[in-house]
């Protein structure tokens, strides 16, 4: 199975925030951000991010986010050198969380 991801360099909503802009990549047609990057924007733990998403999940709509493949991740490191396993480097056993826009 071919995994399509794409960063997002030309993201013009964004483009006076760089730092943001280049958080988002392209995974299953959609432009996203995963979960340790966006907790890292919120300055809270990964594990709390998504803690508080699981509890609160009536509350999104279906297509707000959706877990990686094994594949997607793997994916991802090929691509983006600086993508360590984990969040920060650390090792966990989940699989990321993408987040639309």
């Amino acid at each position: 199975m071919e995994t399509n991801i794409i960063m997002q360099d030309n993201t013009n909503d964004i483009a006076e925030f760089p730092v943001i802009r280049s958080k988002i990549y392209e995974i299953r047609g959609k432009k996203v951000m995963l979960d340790f990057e966006l907790a890292a924007l919120y300055q809270v733990e990964t594990k709390n991010l998504k803690r508080a998403v699981r509890y609160n999940i009536e509350r999104f709509p279906d297509d707000f986010m959706f877990e990686l493949t094994q594949d997607e991740v793997n994916s991802l490191r090929c691509k983006n050198c600086t993508l360590e396993t984990g969040s920060r480097g650390q090792h966990t056993k989940y699989l990321p969380f993408a987040f639309t826009e």
